[in-house]
């Protein structure tokens, strides 16, 4: 009987022990699960932010884009675009421009034998000319720019 009883205790302390370690052992996973969530948490977080921001950046963008197409106005010519001034006379003139060198470009170049052609040419270079003395640096920059797309588009025409 005494072993009998002495097996029971035996067996009785390995299970109150093995339950105590079982029970710290589920303790410690759940520690771990909470800290691996917890991380995980902050994680998308921060990856909700960081598309966010990058969202907004892109919207900036696109927005900056529609304002800039906004500005530009497209010309006669197939490929040049005329930017907008300040001074809506500028814009104009380079509009007038192109519709000469649509015009030209139709005539093959030959101005020679188109005197209305030829004259329209130099009265719109004077013109050009003194639009440009009364532009600022920038403005002047963008004004060359587009007239030398337009003379570029004219210049197989000859």
């Amino acid at each position: 009987m005494k072993k009998v009883i002495l097996s029971v205790l035996v067996a009785g302390s390995l299970l109150a022990t093995s339950c105590k370690k079982a029970e710290k052992a589920a303790d410690d996973a759940k520690n771990a699960t909470e800290a691996v969530a917890n991380e995980a948490k902050d994680a998308a977080a921060e990856a909700a932010e960081a598309t966010k921001d990058a969202a907004n950046e892109a919207a900036d963008a696109v927005t900056e884009a529609a304002d800039e197409a906004k500005k530009s106005v497209e010309s006669a010519l197939e490929g040049v675009e005329i930017p907008s001034f300040e001074n809506a006379e500028v814009t104009e003139h380079l509009k007038s421009y192109a519709e000469y060198a649509k015009e030209y470009i139709a005539a093959g170049g030959d101005v020679v034998k188109n005197a209305d052609l030829a004259k329209k040419g130099t009265e719109l270079a004077a013109k050009g000319k003194e639009l440009l003395a009364n532009l600022d640096e920038a403005a002047a920059a963008k004004f060359k720019a587009t007239m030398s797309a337009i003379q570029s588009k004219m210049a197989p025409a000859k």
